[in-house]
């Protein structure tokens, strides 16, 4: 009995605290998210005093933003930028590169004999991929999408991991009806055996093999480059330290494996692909407009000759 006679009055003055404590967190918060007028207006000159409070805010804050920052989200890097508004070949940059995570490779012992031009050292057991071979390498890969295109030539997108399917649709999408994107499977014998895979109609009467592939993960899709090397279709793909470059024709230097690297690489591809179907339109009108007016030409000189004759 006395020992809980003891602790009764410990236990006691414990919850009082305990209640006193909360009672003055509630009074906190509500002191400081209360709002800038804590009692309720109760004549013209406090209404009046409110008024000329906010006028005098408005007029610092108008003051002042003159001279604050005009950063927005409109014009500042948000992740979802590189998949729905991706950089033109000339605006791709390191500092790019490097906010997509492009210039990590895998660890050291996993290196390629191959891929050691391309590297920049080593950083706590990973390879660092040097991103100063990445971008000219890029910028070429551009300029052949862009070719390609312009030349009515067709784009196919492979990226066969769940998270690279928007990009690879998004991509061809952007392209236009040149453009083609594979995001579920490589159907072996898509190329080499087309006759049984699309039939003889198919096969004969339209374009089923590419001009272009560009692979987002090609030690995945070893077969389908193979495919491409059989018919001797270029390639593009982006290549980790762990990869023989030699497997693609057109090699970049990146992290296969990062979705931003993808998307970054992938839209700017796609960008330059989107230039080209441009090209490609702007000389079909001026074409176009040649013909025209060599036709009129032909029928002046005919009724100018027929004139003539009558």
């Amino acid at each position: 009995m006395s020992t809980k006679a003891g602790l009764r009055p410990w236990l006691s003055a414990t919850r009082c605290m305990r209640r006193s404590q909360l009672s003055v967190l509630q009074h906190r918060r509500n002191v400081f998210t209360s709002s800038d007028q804590p009692f309720p207006l109760q004549s013209p000159d406090d209404w009046q005093s409110l008024q000329d409070r906010r006028i005098r805010f408005k007029m610092l804050a108008d003051l002042f933003s003159e001279h604050g920052s005009n950063v927005t989200r409109d014009n500042t890097f948000q992740p979802h930028h590189q998949l729905h508004r991706p950089l033109a070949p000339s605006e791709a940059t390191l500092s790019a590169l490097i906010a997509a995570g492009a210039h990590f490779g895998h660890a050291k012992s996993l290196l390629n004999p191959n891929f050691m031009p391309y590297a920049y050292g080593v950083r706590a057991g990973i390879t660092i991929i040097d991103l100063d071979s990445t971008l000219p390498l890029l910028r070429r890969a551009a300029n052949l999408t862009r070719a390609v295109v312009a030349r009515d030539g067709t784009v196919v997108f492979v990226g066969t991991r769940p998270d690279l399917r928007a990009v690879v649709r998004k991509a061809a999408e952007r392209i236009g009806p040149q453009a083609f994107h594979v995001g579920e499977r490589w159907l072996p014998g898509t190329l080499t055996n087309k006759l049984q895979l699309f039939g003889s109609d198919v096969a004969r009467g339209q374009r089923v093999t590419p001009d272009l592939v560009i692979f987002l993960n090609p030690l995945a899709n070893i077969h389908a480059i193979r495919e491409c090397a059989i018919q001797h279709i270029p390639t593009i793909g982006i290549v980790d330290s762990n990869v023989d470059p030699r497997v693609v024709m057109y090699a970049i230097p990146a992290n296969d494996e990062s979705p931003r690297a993808a998307e970054l690489i992938a839209g700017v591809l796609s960008i330059a692909g989107r230039e080209g179907r441009v090209l490609r339109d702007r000389e079909e009108q001026i074409k176009e407009l040649r013909q025209s007016r060599y036709m009129r030409a032909q029928e002046r000189g005919t009724t100018r000759y027929v004139a003539d004759r009558d």
